[in-house]
């Protein structure tokens, strides 16, 4: 079968390789649909420090069984549609037993320690099963938005931290699927009164927008955005601002713009060369603010997301701009790469 596989930083092949076998603890599924998102395209371009070997990758996933192992045999059975999560906790950690599974120590990923889904078919590892991380796609869903759980169940997990009340003014750095996807949040989920939307390239800001329609929009090339916000809230500032972007400027501007007792969410990871940002210690003082970093999400937020779907809360299913059958999967980076595509899922 066909496969896009990591072999090294600026490596990554579209190749034939045996289609993988299922063990007596493991379930092989057909893969539908795989989306991509920006940890792919920086694996691509940097290599992952949890990448040792050459690697299958992809980890938003979606499909369906063919095969169940004869160890987990009763649950599950071939036919079934699922969806799995990513990041696959210990469950035996300090932070496990506490339930924190999205920040467990020995943290595993499909995609990364194991063959992922950018494949027609993989392999759902025994430690995704122990951990409860393999999920019934509700009916009504389809194979593409239900890959979209993956990073939904992230926005959740950050969200879960802020407080969102209704009424409060949330601004969103990031015109991408995430940063869409935390409009959507919260608006539906939390009841937030004004959200804003922030982006410094304005197709993808202007693309964003008729998707998910925030209250306003800003284009961060053209304006000061601290003082847009300023302006927008009557001199106040954003009650909750998440940063859904890989910049150190919008983690800063978060901070200042931010009201008193703001809420501020760093969900976007910072480059290695470049993970340092300068911080105004006072303004965190005196404006009483919180500051809340996100890491992944736990596998109940996966299936808290595929409910959403299904109830019709929020939906990802327009957000999937661009599918790429996996025989021209390799152009799936550059469509990512070029910043106009909102999400982009590859098709096996």
């Amino acid at each position: 079968m066909k496969a896009m596989r990591f072999h090294a930083p600026g490596d990554v092949r579209l190749e034939e390789v045996p289609e993988p076998e299922c063990g007596a603890e493991e379930i092989k599924v057909r893969v539908r649909n795989c989306s991509m998102c920006g940890t792919d395209l920086k694996t691509l371009r940097n290599g992952h420090h949890m990448i040792s070997r050459v690697t299958t990758m992809g980890h938003e996933i979606a499909g369906e069984i063919v095969e169940v192992g004869p160890a987990v045999e009763g649950e599950w059975a071939p036919g079934d549609r699922v969806q799995s999560i990513s990041n696959i906790p210990c469950g035996q950690c300090y932070e496990c037993r506490r339930g924190w599974t999205q920040i467990c120590q020995n943290q595993a990923s499909m995609g990364f320690q194991y063959d992922g889904g950018f494949a027609r078919y993989m392999i759902v590892p025994a430690a995704t099963l122990r951990a409860g991380g393999l999920n019934r796609i509700p009916d009504g869903v389809g194979f593409a938005e239900a890959s979209a759980a993956e990073p939904f169940s992230c926005a959740i997990n950050a969200q879960e931290q802020l407080g969102i009340e209704a009424g409060d003014t949330v601004v969103v750095f990031g015109a991408g699927p995430i940063g869409c996807m935390h409009v959507r949040i919260a608006r539906a989920v939390h009841g937030a009164g004004t959200v804003i939307l922030v982006n410094h390239r304005l197709g993808r800001l202007a693309k964003a927008a008729a998707l998910v329609h925030p209250d306003h929009t800003i284009d961060s090339s053209a304006v000061d955005v601290v003082d847009a916000v300023g302006d927008l809230t009557g001199g106040r500032g954003a009650d909750v601002v998440i940063t859904a972007t890989p910049a150190g400027q919008n983690q800063q501007q978060a901070v200042e713009m931010a009201a008193r007792n703001g809420r501020i969410s760093f969900f976007g990871g910072l480059p290695r060369i470049a993970p340092t940002i300068t911080l105004d210690s006072n303004l965190v003082h005196y404006r009483q603010l919180h500051i809340h970093g996100t890491n992944g999400s736990t596998p109940e937020q996966n299936r808290q997301a595929l409910d959403h779907f299904a109830a019709g809360t929020v939906r990802a299913e327009d957000l999937i701009t661009d599918r790429i059958p996996l025989d021209n999967g390799l152009r799936a980076f550059d469509v990512l790469a070029g910043g106009e595509a909102v999400k982009v899922t590859v098709e096996p």
